[in-house]
């Protein structure tokens, strides 16, 4: 099952800064009211912006400037179309209404183009969800029948990410594909060695816009937590307020778990953990807990610790992602993890379920 976002969905991605640039939509369409008007809706950061114009005849042009393309809606106050609002002209028609308008500008262009290849997953996504819904609340009981459900959404998952990374390297010139690079960082949580060369590939042009240069910065956290280099060192609190460093750990493997107590997927990941930390604890290994929990969330962070039976040691600045260590560790989403060898150089990451029982059974199984 695919992970929790750090990012709104309005938002993909946000980078900030730089100059502005004027967008022109220009609309035409085939039926639509006399009084109507056009909407061009987009996110900057966490505030909301609208542009609008009337329509005319069926015609409209909304402009504006943006400081780089968004994800955005372009509505007519009934219905809606999602687009990529970029610089310059993007040019909307429709034989009707605005449901069923052709968007056409270069990263509108190319995201067709990805949404035909994506097109097979997503009608298998589509059909796994239909077989789902059909099947009795008896089925759903079943020992093992959510987790078989979400065996196959993770096949078809993995096959979607490895059309996005083929559409990234037979379209080294297109915005988009950077955009796509961002977004599949951000679900996959991926490691620096696999980034870099995808990055590297895109045109000089695209590396050297503004998002572009945001990305280069983004790679370089990741590059700092990646496998093979030192964990940063990071203070926080404990439960009891305590300060605790993972310097404290050197000379244990110490699995640094990032989680929430309002994460899904973590406490669904959390009876693992559990599995793993009783089973090797005896063996110079230990779990720290490291919660992205709300400010006011300390009593649901505690009841998630004792419910989930987490013995191990916790800490968190309860300060969910505005924490210092999410930008230290370059955390995307949770459940995330890293696991540190007694050195304090960083053996894995973000390895669950199965692959951690083998990750850990492959060091301490081998060990005299």
């Amino acid at each position: 099952m695919k992970p929790f976002l750090l990012i709104p969905i309005l938002l993909i991605p946000t980078f900030l800064g730089a100059q502005s640039s004027v967008y022109k939509v220009e609309g035409k369409l085939g039926r639509i009211n006399p009084t109507d008007k056009a909407y061009v809706i987009y996110g900057i950061g966490n505030k909301g912006y609208t542009d609008s114009a009337d329509v005319r005849n069926g015609k409209f042009i909304v402009t504006g400037t943006i400081d780089q393309p968004y994800y955005a809606w372009l509505s007519d106050g009934k219905k809606s179309i999602r687009f990529y609002l970029e610089p310059g002209t993007i040019s909307v028609t429709s034989p009707d209404s605005i449901e069923n308008a052709v968007v056409v500008s270069p990263m509108n262009i190319d995201n067709q183009k990805l949404k035909m290849m994506l097109k097979p997953t997503v009608d298998q996504l589509a059909l796994l969800e239909k077989e789902y819904q059909a099947a009795t609340p008896e089925q759903k009981k079943v020992k093992g029948f959510n987790e078989a459900f979400e065996k196959q959404q993770d096949v078809v998952y993995n096959k979607q990410e490895k059309i996005k990374a083929q559409f990234i390297r037979e379209n080294l010139t297109s915005m988009l594909s950077l955009y796509v690079l961002d977004q599949y960082t951000d679900w996959n949580a991926p490691d620096f060695s696999e980034l870099e060369p995808m990055f590297s590939s895109l045109a000089e042009a695209i590396k050297n816009s503004k998002l572009g240069k945001a990305y280069a910065k983004k790679l370089a956290l990741i590059q700092a937590t990646s496998v093979g280099s030192l964990a940063p060192d990071f203070t926080q609190p404990d439960t009891s307020g305590k300060a605790v460093s993972l310097s404290s750990f050197r000379g244990k493997y110490v699995l640094v778990d990032f989680w929430a107590s309002w994460c899904g997927p973590c406490r669904a990941e959390n009876p693992n953990i559990v599995k793993n930390f009783h089973q090797y604890k005896d063996k110079n290994f230990t779990v720290l807990g490291v919660s992205l929990d709300r400010p006011n969330g300390k009593e649901a962070w505690l009841k998630a610790i004792h419910k989930d039976h987490l013995d191990w040691t916790h800490v968190s600045e309860l300060k969910q992602w505005n924490a210092d260590i999410v930008k230290q560790y370059a955390i995307q989403v949770v459940p995330q993890n890293f696991l540190i060898g007694p050195d304090g150089k960083i053996l894995a990451k973000n390895i669950r379920g199965e692959n951690l029982d083998k990750k850990l059974a492959e060091i301490f199984n081998s060990k005299p």
